[in-house]
């Protein structure tokens, strides 16, 4: 008895996919085109040479650019209402119980200078000893922070130790949804820039970014 092998080829990476049933063949070239990088790089560059309405790039820009350090505490979570009333904020490490987080920001800037680079991998049971110290654009951060030298670890269901990432992009190109744009961090000692989950809810939970990731910085929680 024959048996009819059916292919499929990649037509941006070459990769070359064969199968005797077609229904697999089919999960497995949905399962590439999700993962393939050059498709990936190939959808990147169309967005990038795409113009952009006023309201997004806006968006965009603010995404990427840090804080402003705060004249009264630069290493502090700041609530907007003590901003406003020009209250000193409570220290960073004094952070909201677990699982909280509130109306607070993170400042990038500070004096938290005597630290040094952390190796990996990230502690997948950090969230049972770790308070959230904040939230920046939305993402939780989970204490302590000392900016710029420690940053913590950022993200709810996609993780990032800010203190092990070495900003080697790799988890940006292995994303098939375009969860994250470099984040500037300026004086930190493992690295000047991180990966940022801004589009922390777009995730599909694939793992690809925690798989590639060398140092290991990377954790996903899959929602339920």
């Amino acid at each position: 008895m024959s048996t009819t092998v059916t292919e499929y080829v990649c037509q941006d990476c070459g990769t070359l996919l064969r199968h005797t049933n077609p229904t697999t063949l089919e999960s497995m070239r949905d399962v590439h085109n999700q993962l393939c990088i050059v498709k990936r790089q190939k959808t990147m560059a169309a967005q990038l040479a795409a113009p952009k309405p006023a309201a997004a790039a806006a968006s965009s820009t603010a995404a990427k650019t840090p804080p402003a350090a705060t004249a009264a505490s630069p290493a502090a979570a700041i609530p907007p209402a003590a901003t406003a009333a020009s209250t000193p904020p409570p220290p960073a490490v004094a952070a909201a119980p677990s699982g909280g987080g509130g109306p607070t920001t993170i400042s990038l800037s500070g004096t938290g200078t005597s630290y040094g680079k952390v190796e990996g991998p990230i502690d997948p049971k950090f969230k049972e000893k770790r308070q959230v110290a904040g939230t920046y654009q939305g993402i939780k951060v989970w204490g302590p922070i000392d900016p710029p030298g420690q940053l913590g670890i950022w993200g709810q269901d996609v993780c990032i130790d800010f203190d092990i990432c070495v900003a080697d992009g790799a988890c940006i190109e292995a994303c098939p949804v375009n969860v994250y744009e470099w984040l500037e961090t300026p004086g930190h000692p493992a690295s000047d820039k991180k990966a940022f989950m801004i589009r922390e809810k777009d995730c599909i939970f694939c793992m690809a970014c925690e798989n590639v990731c060398p140092p290991q910085a990377v954790k996903i929680f899959q929602k339920g």
